[in-house]
């Protein structure tokens, strides 16, 4: 294959990719939308998370099952020597199932509030232990594994076709 056959193939894959990625979330907006509403943004363990949403149809959907959910994905980057490598995993999901089946008629808009738990603090008496904290400096200095927690809210119309979504972060003081 020559250079220019090449790049042509290769720019007609990225219009292809570009197009259907663009064509999914087109579908997805004329199906309908939800817009999510918090309070506010950070969290002290084991406090309740509120929020209200509204879900706009614009065309008929048979759904599922509406839900709010917290979400935690503990992210960890492992470093050795010069190499980094990211990982990610989902350790926290919370659901709340707000609608069973239900088919949504077209210009429909349904008004919602939900409430979920936020996770508890791990007990104070081991994060304040002398020997925890000095394993958490001494990896720390070597350059070992940092992890953290990534908490988010989402709402979700699971529905045939494409599902309806909308997601805001969160910050969880644990």
């Amino acid at each position: 294959m020559t250079g220019q056959t090449a790049a042509l193939v290769f720019g007609g894959g990225a219009v292809v990719l570009v197009g259907s990625i663009t064509a999914y979330y087109v579908a997805r907006y004329l199906r309908g939308s939800i817009k999510l509403v918090l309070p506010q943004g950070s969290f002290a363990a084991g406090e309740a998370i509120s929020g209200e949403f509204d879900v706009l149809t614009r065309k008929e959907i048979q759904g599922q099952r509406l839900y709010a959910a917290l979400i935690g994905i503990e992210e960890t980057e492992e470093r050795h020597g010069e190499q980094t490598r990211k990982r990610s995993r989902e350790v926290h999901r919370h659901e709340l199932t707000l609608e069973k089946a239900l088919t949504w008629p077209a210009g429909q808009t349904k008004h919602y509030t939900f409430t979920l738990p936020s996770p508890s603090a791990p007990a104070p008496e081991i994060l304040s232990s002398t020997v925890v904290r000095a394993a958490q400096i001494g990896l720390e200095l070597l350059g070992a594994n940092r992890r953290r927690i990534r908490w988010a809210v989402e709402i979700r119309l699971d529905a045939k076709g494409i599902d309806l979504a909308a997601s805001r972060r969160v910050h969880i003081n644990v």
